[in-house]
């Protein structure tokens, strides 16, 4: 394990976290920014990802090449609920769960942090949307957070991310595609 590795690999989790901080709190939701991913500092998720790291692509990533699954992502996903994956369930007849709203916006801080951190500067408005509808195909996540996603990403496309990421806009969007099961009896 390299020292540079764990200098390099925090230094990038600190950044992301930052963003996505700055993110959440154009949504009126500072404290979701906050507390985004400490998990990652938690030994099994920091060790291997030192492990791993590379600079060039997601520790987690070269990890399941390497071993055929990875320690940090099952132990990550298991405590973020922003991730879809926390949301599934296969006892169920609808395998996936509507995420509640404050999960499904610090999601979409998530990701767009994620290609900006990650991209620097060759992240663009555009790439988003695209970016995120190559990931669903390889995703488990409910239609209609699917749909919530891809409208709040194609409206950053078009409107940027000033107009999109506001705390009335993102509630605007989920209230449009999440309808509650429990709203459905009032219809």
């Amino acid at each position: 394990m390299k020292l540079i590795n764990i200098f390099k690999h925090t230094k990038l989790v600190l950044k992301h976290k930052w963003v996505v901080f700055k993110l959440c709190c154009k949504i009126g939701m500072p404290w979701r920014g906050l507390w985004h991913d400490w998990s990652k500092f938690s030994p099994t998720e920091f060790f291997e990802s030192i492990k791993y790291y590379n600079g060039q692509h997601s520790p987690i990533t070269i990890c399941k090449a390497d071993k055929g699954y990875s320690n940090s992502w099952l132990h990550h996903k298991g405590r973020n609920k922003h991730h879809p994956e926390y949301w599934i369930d296969y006892s169920l007849p609808e395998k996936t769960v509507i995420m509640p709203y404050k999960y499904a916006a610090e999601m979409i801080c998530d990701k767009m942090a994620a290609g900006m951190v990650y991209l620097g500067d060759k992240w663009t408005q555009d790439w988003q949307i695209s970016y995120y509808l190559k990931e669903r195909e390889k995703s488990l996540i409910h239609p209609q957070v699917d749909k919530f996603m891809i409208a709040a990403f194609t409206e950053v496309s078009k409107k940027g991310i000033d107009k999109t990421l506001t705390k009335q806009n993102i509630k605007k969007l989920y209230e449009k595609y999440c309808i509650r099961m429990e709203n459905l009896d009032e219809n």
